[in-house]
């Protein structure tokens, strides 16, 4: 008898938990919102010399720290190499967590490697579900 009240506890309990993984992934589904795809180009001004292009790169790494700490990229990088994709011409990419493309556009500006012309960029609406790398707010580990 207590064998067969055990097997009911983990039949019972195996059934609330594939309910309960059911009822989250609904909410995940109604939980999806937008983010910002940028796809970095190269810019129209790539003629610093390699002093000035160093001392660029630095600034745009430390703008990307600073948009992580602050919650308004939530992925930033670089690709490893380039393909016959439509991202071929993509050097790399951020995902922006922001209300509004002109909030986008505004801390594009502070980018130093945006600003001097070394990148370009190409802005998309994006859309995924606030888990993991998305959930809304600063990070807990600062970069």
């Amino acid at each position: 008898m207590k064998k067969i009240c055990f097997i009911l506890i983990v039949f019972i309990s195996y059934g609330y938990a594939a309910i309960g993984q059911q009822d989250s992934t609904k909410k995940m589904e109604n939980q999806i919102r937008k983010y910002w795809f940028v796809l970095l180009t190269n810019g129209s001004n790539v003629s610093q010399d390699a002093y000035t292009a160093a001392k660029i790169q630095r600034g745009h790494l430390d703008n990307i720290g600073r948009l992580y700490n602050e919650g308004k990229i939530k992925v930033a990088g670089p690709f490893g190499e380039k393909g016959d994709s439509i991202l071929n011409s993509g050097l790399g990419i951020f995902i922006f967590d922001c209300p509004t493309r002109e909030e986008v556009v505004t801390l594009l500006k502070t980018d130093p490697a945006i600003s001097a012309g070394r990148l370009a960029y190409h802005i998309r609406e994006w859309y995924t579900a606030p888990i993991g790398s998305f959930v809304p707010g600063k990070p807990a580990v600062k970069f």
